[in-house]
């Protein structure tokens, strides 16, 4: 039986969802305001790191917001001018994801989406590595192990499992608790709104709460699953839920760089020193598509655009600087000129990056490679002749070697192979025409 609207069963929507929460709502951790002024908070404060200077941090801030935007804008460009089969935008996310990738240590693990590109530039991944992925050239270039940020994950929600587990086996390894501040470790999880309804990522908070894994889940509150609203997923705040699972979480202004560093910080402590799992809910909002291939003028009112506009990350930090004195035109000119520096390098980059040997899908398959792959790339393996009386019959390996150099060359030509047998018994088929590379990548994304 259906609950009657006028009920006391379960909380109101409008209370939830309208105007009184239209900017966060009552519980919203914000250090900085949209108008550019400082602001307190009774149990979170921005500290910078150990021996850093607090304007230099905000300096600091402000440059890694402005670059990862200038890697946004100049891939939304790639991808309309066809160098790039898709991208995953994250204009107006600036503040959420530098403030929260700043407050890391070395040591931390960090498993992104698709969408984590400045939690990427601050773990010192090369913008240029994440164009390979969605070029379609690579899998995802960078050694996850050497920046401790891990592979982009295309399937929603997968990786906060994998975080749980990897949080469960820095418990294992003796990195939580230990009072060091160079060993003890955390581990994020990043997500948006709309994984928030997957199992995967429940059943990851099931058990990072049964283990007090060390585990920070950061949800990127965009407040739209692509098409769907956030209305339409919860009947609570996203941070509440995490008291359901027995820990606790806070919601912070994903837009406010200071509040996000502060709130991520405290999160990370506690997980380090062994107080188990937190959920931040970084209440911001997506400026542009869901990725390249979306329309969002379908779906949302342009209203709501304009309303979240005048709480840009950037410019309030801006004002912020230039109200107090703490940041000249010099500063603001040279921070300009890196991020024109930067879109030159990416767009030269992506034209450059080389089209992948077809056998290089091999490359990645194992940690170690076995006998029967290693087999299949260099040696004998089977080959198919056109008649269906006949089994597979093994080619010599220098003929295969003289096949595969052929097949790679007409592959780069863009003739394709033609697999035989197709015409047995019917006739010829017309040859499909081949996509680029990256455009292949495209549809496998979407």
């Amino acid at each position: 039986m259906s609950p009657d609207p006028g009920s006391d069963f379960g909380p109101d929507l409008v209370e939830v969802f309208g105007p009184s929460q239209q900017d966060g709502g009552p519980h919203l951790v914000q250090l900085l305001t949209p108008e550019g002024e400082r602001a307190e908070h009774p149990e979170f404060s921005f500290v910078p790191p150990d021996g850093q200077d607090e304007v230099e941090t905000i300096r600091g801030f402000y440059r890694d917001m402005v670059l990862t935007r200038r890697i946004d804008t100049e891939s939304t460009a790639l991808q309309r001018h066809g160098e790039l089969g898709i991208w995953a935008q994250l204009l107006g996310q600036e503040a959420a994801q530098v403030g929260s990738g700043r407050a890391l240590r070395p040591q931390d693990y960090v498993f992104p989406t698709y969408r984590e590109h400045g939690v990427a530039w601050c773990r010192g991944v090369d913008p240029l590595r994440l164009l390979g992925l969605f070029r379609g050239v690579d899998q995802g270039s960078w050694d996850p192990r050497e920046h401790n940020f891990g592979n982009y994950t295309i399937v929603i929600g997968a990786q906060t499992l994998h975080a749980a587990g990897y949080a469960m086996g820095v418990q294992r390894d003796g990195a939580v608790g230990t009072g060091d501040p160079e060993r003890d470790t955390a581990v994020v999880a990043y997500f948006g709104d709309g994984a928030s309804s997957q199992g995967d990522v429940n059943e990851s908070f099931v058990f990072a709460a049964s283990y007090n894994a060390p585990v920070v889940f950061f949800c990127q509150n965009n407040q739209w699953a692509i098409s769907e609203p956030i209305e339409r997923q919860s009947r609570i705040p996203l941070y509440q839920r995490a008291l359901g699972f027995g820990f606790p979480g806070v919601r912070v202004d994903g837009n406010d760089v200071l509040a996000c560093y502060a709130v991520t910080q405290a999160a990370l402590n506690r997980a380090r020193e062994g107080s188990g799992p937190t959920f931040v809910e970084a209440y911001t909002y997506r400026m542009g598509a869901h990725t390249t291939t979306d329309d969002p003028t379908r779906y949302r009112m342009s209203a709501d655009v304009e309303h979240w506009k005048l709480k840009d990350p950037i410019a309030r930090v801006e004002v912020y600087l230039k109200r107090n004195g703490l940041a000249d035109q010099d500063f603001f000119d040279g921070v300009a000129e890196e991020a024109n520096a930067l879109g030159a390098h990416l767009r030269e980059g992506c034209a450059a990056l080389p089209d992948p040997s077809p056998l290089s899908v091999f490359d990645q398959v194992y940690a170690e490679q076995t006998d029967e792959l290693a087999a299949s790339v260099t040696g004998s393996r089977p080959t198919w002749s056109p008649s269906r009386e006949r089994g597979p019959t093994h080619e010599p390996v220098e003929q295969q070697g003289d096949a595969r150099e052929g097949a790679q060359q007409r592959l780069a030509q863009g003739d394709g192979v033609r697999r035989q047998g197709r015409d047995h018994g019917r006739g010829r088929r017309p040859a499909r025409r081949r996509l680029p590379d990256h455009r292949r990548a495209a549809e496998g994304l979407r």
